[in-house]
């Protein structure tokens, strides 16, 4: 009991410490701002984000530098020549349609009884490339059935228009010379023209 005949509180007061409460499955709280942990996040976060940009900034330059170059080395297109030898005059029989450059130069080279002559191998419909039937005499286009006789006037099916003739001539050695840079069309009347042919 105390003075006052009050009962006296025997129990010493102790300061109250709060602990947190953790339990399996609660989150943990994420540290405050301005920790140490917060500090690491937020460099990493920039250096990645820094990362990026650079990696987008060096994309778009080299992409531009492609382009700068591209500019300085244009394309060239090589093409094959258009003008070929053909051998001699005497190297081609009477009558005969030589296949010889059809696969290399696309040219059909023909003799007959007054002349030389050189026929494209493209038909004139769609540009397909006949076939030389020699038992039939004729061109015969194995896509729409165009046929052309051995002068290359069309005859059959649906081509518009014979087939056309290149330039042909002989060099200084009497080889002949075939040029496919330019060509002659007989509805243009320009088969009378004497570079379409060689006389013989």
């Amino acid at each position: 009991m105390g003075e006052n005949g009050q009962p006296q509180n025997t129990a010493q007061t102790d300061p109250v410490v709060s602990k947190p409460v953790t339990r399996a499955g609660m989150e943990i709280a994420s540290p405050p701002e301005g920790s140490a942990d917060t500090a690491a996040v937020d460099r990493r976060s920039f250096i990645k984000w820094l990362a990026v940009g650079w990696s987008a900034f060096a994309a778009v330059a080299a992409g531009y530098g492609a382009l700068v170059m591209r500019f300085f080395f244009p394309n060239v297109l090589f093409e094959p020549k258009q003008s070929f030898r053909a051998g001699f005059p005497e190297e081609y029989e009477m009558d005969k349609v030589s296949e010889r450059f059809k696969g290399k130069h696309g040219v059909w080279i023909i003799r007959d009884s007054e002349k030389i002559y050189a026929l494209s191998t493209v038909c004139t419909h769609l540009g397909c490339t006949p076939n030389w039937l020699e038992n039939d005499n004729k061109f015969k286009c194995p896509c729409h059935g165009s046929g052309f006789y051995k002068t290359g006037i069309n005859f059959e099916g649906p081509a518009p228009r014979p087939l056309e003739r290149f330039k042909v001539s002989l060099d200084d050695g009497g080889q002949i010379v075939v040029d496919k840079s330019k060509k002659f069309q007989q509805e243009k009347g320009e088969w009378s023209d004497p570079e379409s042919y060689l006389v013989v």
